[in-house]
Protein backbone atom coordinates (compact mmCIF):
# COMPACT_ATOMS: atom_id res chain seq x y z
CA UNK A 1 0.00 0.00 0.00
CA UNK A 2 1.35 3.38 -1.01
CA UNK A 3 0.29 6.18 1.37
CA UNK A 4 1.56 9.75 1.36
CA UNK A 5 1.34 11.95 4.44
CA UNK A 6 1.45 15.74 4.29
CA UNK A 7 1.64 18.05 7.32
CA UNK A 8 -0.42 21.23 7.29
CA UNK A 9 -0.56 23.94 9.97
CA UNK A 10 -4.05 25.48 10.11
CA UNK A 11 -3.88 29.15 9.21
CA UNK A 12 -6.18 31.76 10.72
CA UNK A 13 -7.66 32.59 7.30
CA UNK A 14 -8.87 28.98 6.99
CA UNK A 15 -11.16 29.29 10.01
CA UNK A 16 -14.70 30.58 10.18
CA UNK A 17 -16.43 32.76 12.77
CA UNK A 18 -16.69 29.77 15.13
CA UNK A 19 -12.90 29.27 15.04
CA UNK A 20 -13.24 26.00 13.13
CA UNK A 21 -11.67 25.29 9.75
CA UNK A 22 -14.21 26.09 7.04
CA UNK A 23 -15.28 22.93 5.23
CA UNK A 24 -14.03 24.09 1.82
CA UNK A 25 -10.42 24.09 3.03
CA UNK A 26 -10.41 20.31 3.37
CA UNK A 27 -10.66 20.05 -0.42
CA UNK A 28 -7.61 22.29 -0.78
CA UNK A 29 -5.77 20.05 1.66
CA UNK A 30 -6.85 17.01 -0.38
CA UNK A 31 -5.34 18.63 -3.46
CA UNK A 32 -2.06 19.33 -1.66
CA UNK A 33 -1.88 15.71 -0.47
CA UNK A 34 -2.85 14.32 -3.90
CA UNK A 35 -0.16 16.42 -5.62
CA UNK A 36 2.50 15.18 -3.19
CA UNK A 37 1.23 11.61 -3.55
CA UNK A 38 1.70 11.83 -7.31
CA UNK A 39 5.14 13.37 -6.89
CA UNK A 40 6.13 10.51 -4.56
CA UNK A 41 5.14 7.91 -7.17
CA UNK A 42 7.58 9.43 -9.65
CA UNK A 43 4.84 10.69 -12.01
CA UNK A 44 3.77 14.19 -11.09
CA UNK A 45 0.90 16.20 -12.53
CA UNK A 46 3.18 18.42 -14.58
CA UNK A 47 4.75 15.41 -16.32
CA UNK A 48 1.35 13.89 -17.02
CA UNK A 49 -0.01 17.13 -18.46
CA UNK A 50 3.13 17.63 -20.58
CA UNK A 51 2.40 14.15 -22.00
CA UNK A 52 -1.19 15.17 -22.79
CA UNK A 53 -2.86 13.39 -19.87
CA UNK A 54 -5.29 15.33 -17.68
CA UNK A 55 -7.02 14.22 -14.47
CA UNK A 56 -10.16 16.36 -14.15
CA UNK A 57 -12.22 16.00 -11.01
CA UNK A 58 -15.55 14.15 -11.36
CA UNK A 59 -16.66 13.78 -7.73
CA UNK A 60 -15.69 14.91 -4.25
CA UNK A 61 -16.86 13.67 -0.89
CA UNK A 62 -15.96 14.60 2.66
CA UNK A 63 -17.29 13.33 5.97
CA UNK A 64 -16.49 15.68 8.84
CA UNK A 65 -16.01 14.06 12.25
CA UNK A 66 -14.42 16.87 14.27
CA UNK A 67 -13.33 20.39 13.47
CA UNK A 68 -9.73 21.44 13.11
CA UNK A 69 -8.90 24.79 14.70
CA UNK A 70 -6.43 27.59 14.17
CA UNK A 71 -2.78 26.53 14.65
CA UNK A 72 -3.59 22.80 14.79
CA UNK A 73 -1.01 20.70 13.01
CA UNK A 74 -2.80 18.12 10.89
CA UNK A 75 -1.62 15.25 8.76
CA UNK A 76 -3.45 14.55 5.52
CA UNK A 77 -3.02 10.95 4.38
CA UNK A 78 -3.88 9.90 0.83
CA UNK A 79 -3.83 6.75 -1.27
CA UNK A 80 -5.39 5.24 -4.38
CA UNK A 81 -8.40 3.16 -3.36
CA UNK A 82 -9.75 2.30 -6.81
CA UNK A 83 -8.47 2.30 -10.36
CA UNK A 84 -10.57 1.12 -13.30
CA UNK A 85 -8.54 2.29 -16.28
CA UNK A 86 -10.43 5.46 -17.12
CA UNK A 87 -11.05 6.58 -13.52
CA UNK A 88 -9.06 6.73 -10.35
CA UNK A 89 -10.36 7.25 -6.79
CA UNK A 90 -8.16 8.80 -4.12
CA UNK A 91 -9.05 8.51 -0.44
CA UNK A 92 -8.02 10.90 2.31
CA UNK A 93 -7.85 11.10 6.10
CA UNK A 94 -7.21 14.28 8.06
CA UNK A 95 -5.71 13.58 11.48
CA UNK A 96 -4.91 16.10 14.22
CA UNK A 97 -1.31 15.46 15.26
CA UNK A 98 -1.71 16.56 18.89
CA UNK A 99 -4.13 13.79 19.87
CA UNK A 100 -4.35 11.54 16.80
CA UNK A 101 -8.05 12.36 16.32
CA UNK A 102 -9.51 11.55 12.92
CA UNK A 103 -11.06 14.85 11.83
CA UNK A 104 -12.33 14.00 8.36
CA UNK A 105 -12.44 11.29 5.71
CA UNK A 106 -12.88 12.02 2.04
CA UNK A 107 -12.42 10.93 -1.52
CA UNK A 108 -12.06 12.36 -4.99
CA UNK A 109 -12.75 10.65 -8.32
CA UNK A 110 -10.81 11.69 -11.42
CA UNK A 111 -11.04 10.73 -15.08
CA UNK A 112 -8.10 10.26 -17.42
CA UNK A 113 -8.61 12.57 -20.41
CA UNK A 114 -6.64 14.19 -23.18
CA UNK A 115 -6.07 17.96 -23.24
CA UNK A 116 -9.48 18.42 -24.88
CA UNK A 117 -11.09 16.54 -21.96
CA UNK A 118 -11.96 13.51 -24.08
CA UNK A 119 -11.69 10.19 -22.19
CA UNK A 120 -8.41 8.33 -22.65
CA UNK A 121 -7.85 4.59 -22.78
CA UNK A 122 -4.85 4.96 -20.51
CA UNK A 123 -3.95 1.24 -20.68
CA UNK A 124 -3.65 1.37 -24.47
CA UNK A 125 -2.23 4.86 -25.01
CA UNK A 126 0.01 5.19 -21.91
CA UNK A 127 0.78 1.68 -20.60
CA UNK A 128 3.43 3.00 -18.19
CA UNK A 129 0.87 5.26 -16.48
CA UNK A 130 -1.65 2.40 -16.39
CA UNK A 131 0.93 0.10 -14.81
CA UNK A 132 1.79 2.73 -12.19
CA UNK A 133 -1.83 3.34 -11.15
CA UNK A 134 -2.69 -0.37 -11.16
CA UNK A 135 0.23 -0.95 -8.75
CA UNK A 136 -0.97 1.79 -6.36
CA UNK A 137 -4.41 0.43 -5.50
CA UNK A 138 -4.72 -0.12 -1.75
Amino acid sequence: MNITEVKIRVRYKETDQMGVVHHTNYYTWFEVARTEFMRNTGMNYRQMEENGVMLPLLETHCYYLQGARYDDLVTVRTWVSKYVGIRVTMDYEVIRDEDGALLARGSTVHAFTDINLRPLNIKKKYPEIHKLFASLVK
